[in-house]
C-alpha cells in the first residue's frame, strides 16, 4: 500500500503544476452485494471470492479532472477509490474486515503522438482493455484471473480513422505492487471504432514474468512465464450486444487456453432493462472448467442500478445467485 501511496502523491503533484483551468467530475459510488451459494450452502456477499477485488459491499468516489489550454485539452487526472467489506465464510464462520481499494489512479497525456499515461489503468489485452467492468456482476476474462483488470505501469494509445493501438509496460502484479522480478508487456491492435461503427475487432499479445494474485492478496510469491496471443469483439446492432474475448498461450507457467461469449439485449429502446447471457470455458494445465452465467439489469433511476445473476459453475457444481443494488452519483 505504501507503493501506492507514493505513486499517486507522485502523479497528483506531477499532475498539479502548470494548471491554467481544468474540468473535474466526482462522482459518489457505493454497492450492495447479497447472494446464496448452494456449494457453501449460505449467504455470501460477493460476487467471485471473498479475495477478489470484486464486487463486494462498498462505499467509494470515482474522481476525474481534465487540464486544458489553448489548444484544448492536454491531460487527464483520474482517481477511483472505494473502502469495500470483506465477508469471508469459505472456512466455516464468517469473518468481517474492511479493505481499500484503487481501481483506476492515473495521469494521462495527450502528446503529438499517441497519449501516455502513468500510474494504475487497463493493460493492453483483450476485452477488458476498453470494457468497464468495475461494477458490473458478469466477468471478463481477466477479471476470472487471466490477466489482470488494472496494473501498474504505464502505457500508450493512438487512435486512428480505421481502429487504435495500444501498448503497455506493467508491473504484472494487478491490484497490488511487487517488485519481485515481475513484469508485463502487452499490446493490442483493433479494427472498428465501438462508438461510430458499432463493432471493434482486435488482436493482443503478451509477454513478461508475472504474479498469482488474487485482488491484494500474493498466492506464490514467485514470478512466472507469461506468454499469451488474443483475439476479441464487440458487436453492436439494434438492442442486441455480442462481445467475445479468447486467449492462449502460457499463463503463471502453465499452458492456457480461455474464452468467453456474452450475449446482451436490451429489452426496452431506452436500454434500461438488459437480459446477459455468458458462457466461458477455460484449461490452464490439467485443469479444466466452465461456467454459465444468466445476469438481468434494470435502470432504476439515471443514478441506481439493481442486478440479479445466476451462475453455475461445472467442477464445484455451486450454483450462485447473487443481487446487486449499485448507485453512482455525480456530486461534483
Amino acid at each position: 500500500m505504501t507503493y501506492r501511496l507514493l505513486l499517486l502523491i507522485a502523479i497528483f503533484f506531477a499532475s498539479g503544476g502548470a494548471v491554467q483551468a481544468a474540468d473535474q467530475l466526482l462522482y459518489f459510488e457505493s454497492q450492495g452485494i447479497m447472494g446464496y451459494s448452494s456449494e457453501l450452502r449460505k449467504t455470501i456477499y460477493y460476487s467471485q471470492n471473498p479475495d477478489a477485488e470484486m464486487q463486494k459491499p462498498s462505499v467509494g468516489f470515482d474522481y476525474l479532472k481534465r487540464f486544458s489550454g489553448e489548444s484544448g485539452d492536454w491531460g487527464t487526472f483520474a482517481l477511483q477509490a472505494r473502502a469495500a467489506l470483506t465477508v469471508n465464510g469459505l472456512d466455516g464462520a464468517d469473518s468481517i474486515k474492511w479493505e481499500p481499494q484503487v481501481y483506476n489512479a492515473y495521469f494521462k497525456v495527450r502528446t503529438p503522438g499517441p497519449y501516455v499515461w502513468v500510474g494504475h489503468n487497463r493493460p493492453a489485452f483483450g476485452l477488458g482493455s476498453y470494457l468497464d467492468s468495475h461494477a458490473l456482476l458478469l466477468r471478463t476474462l481477466a477479471i476470472q484471473g487471466f490477466g489482470y483488470d488494472r496494473d501498474w505501469g504505464a502505457g500508450l494509445s493512438k487512435d486512428f480513422s480505421w481502429g487504435d493501438v495500444a501498448a503497455t509496460y506493467t508491473t504484472g502484479s494487478g491490484m497490488p505492487v511487487y517488485a519481485r522480478g515481475n513484469s508485463m508487456a502487452a499490446s493490442r491492435i483493433s479494427y472498428g471504432v465501438l462508438s461510430r461503427d458499432n463493432y471493434n475487432i482486435g488482436f493482443s499479445a503478451g509477454y513478461g514474468k508475472t504474479l498469482d494474485t488474487m485482488g491484494y492478496n500474493l498466492r506464490d510469491p514467485k514470478a512466472q512465464e507469461m506468454r499469451l496471443v488474443g483475439a476479441d469483439f464487440a458487436i453492436l446492432r439494434d438492442r442486441w450486444e455480442h462481445r467475445f474475448d479468447i486467449l492462449a498461450g502460457t499463463w503463471l507457467d502453465q499452458d492456457t487456453y480461455a474464452m468467453m461469449y456474452r450475449i446482451g439485449f436490451n429489452v426496452d429502446p431506452e436500454n434500461r432493462l438488459k437480459l446477459e447471457i455468458q458462457p466461458t470455458y477455460w484449461k490452464q494445465g490439467f485443469d479444466r472448467d466452465w461456467q454459465a452465467a444468466f445476469c438481468a439489469s434494470s435502470q432504476i433511476t439515471s443514478d441506481l442500478t439493481l442486478r440479479l445473476m445466476y451462475q453455475y459453475d461445472h467442477n464445484t457444481t455451486d450454483s450462485s445467485i447473487i443481487f446487486q443494488i449499485y448507485f453512482y452519483k455525480l456530486v461534483l
